[in-house]
């Protein structure tokens, strides 16, 4: 009986490993992922494919619960040994090592079927996708650039975006994706100036332990500055229009205010910078994107 009921999915597990995973930070990732979905349909037929629209939200989705699994998996006595993120689920226990497992290995199941659902390119390179979600929270164990390694991970959402439609490769997909690649990493740069004293005790690499707190946030503000180069770049490749380029200036805006409110002596509002601020630049660019493509003809 007990074994029966143990193999029965439970909704206070089912919760506590979407709190693992944080789900609702998909907000970060998805947008892009639909810009590039999005301008591939544009050029493609200017229909939107509802279809193939959902499976890219599943891939993106599986793919992102999947690397939050595995890094808190991978991570957890780091957590253990940080005030800041002693909290963590699979630190006290409320979700066990054994039902992350699980969950991870269900969200890949997911992101490997959504692929293959899409077409074979994409099937062929989910394998290559995957490999950076799980290198990267090794990153800080042997590198002082861990969030290089977070780019490259995160630059896989436009660029899958982009094969999901069009099944063949794109550069202008590379761009976005190296866009949204720096930019996450630029902004996981002052993330990690609130952990610079316990990394530095406990050994974890990263910028800002390595190279101090100014350092890092000098690094962001160059990265945010390629950022919207690149944005830029793709926004000429694309032969986008008028709202598009209204969305680059609300951007920017936005990447003035954050590094306006992050300063190297004063981290006390680096979460309304992490998760207000870039919350808002995804969401922001994405409708912009939306509108000029209905604008130029793209058809619901």
């Amino acid at each position: 009986m007990t074994s029966a009921s143990a193999a029965i999915p439970q909704p206070g597990r089912t919760k506590a490993f979407l709190r693992l995973v944080i789900i609702e930070h998909s907000v970060f990732a998805l947008p892009f992922a639909y810009i590039a979905s999005l301008t591939a349909m544009y050029q493609w037929d200017e229909n939107i494919h509802w279809g193939r629209l959902l499976l890219v939200t599943v891939c993106m989705v599986g793919l992102r619960t999947f690397a939050m699994a595995a890094n808190r998996i991978i991570d957890r006595e780091i957590d253990a040994r940080n005030p800041r993120t002693a909290h963590r689920e699979l630190v006290t226990g409320t979700v066990s090592v054994r039902q992350a497992q699980v969950g991870a290995l269900v969200a890949l199941v997911v992101f490997l079927g959504a692929a293959a659902l899409l077409n074979p390119l994409c099937l062929a390179l989910a394998p290559v996708a995957v490999v950076p979600m799980v290198v990267y929270p090794y990153g800080k164990r042997f590198t002082n650039f861990p969030q290089a390694i977070l780019g490259l991970a995160q630059s896989m959402g436009p660029i899958g975006g982009w094969l999901a439609i069009s099944g063949s490769w794109s550069w202008d997909a590379v761009i976005l994706g190296v866009a949204v690649g720096v930019w996450i990493g630029g902004f996981d740069l002052i993330y990690a100036c609130q952990d610079v004293e316990t990394d530095r005790r406990i050994g974890v690499k990263s910028v800002p332990a390595r190279f101090g707190v100014p350092a890092a946030v000098w690094g962001s503000r160059a990265c945010h500055t390629v950022t919207t180069a690149l944005l830029v770049w793709y926004a000429l490749a694309t032969g986008a229009g008028a709202f598009f380029w209204l969305g680059l200036a609300v951007v920017a805006g936005a990447f003035l205010y954050e590094h306006s409110i992050v300063r190297p002596h004063d981290l006390s509002r680096v979460n309304r910078a992490f998760f207000s601020v870039n919350g808002f630049i995804g969401i922001a660019l994405f409708a912009c994107a939306l509108l000029d493509l209905l604008v130029r003809g793209l058809t619901v």
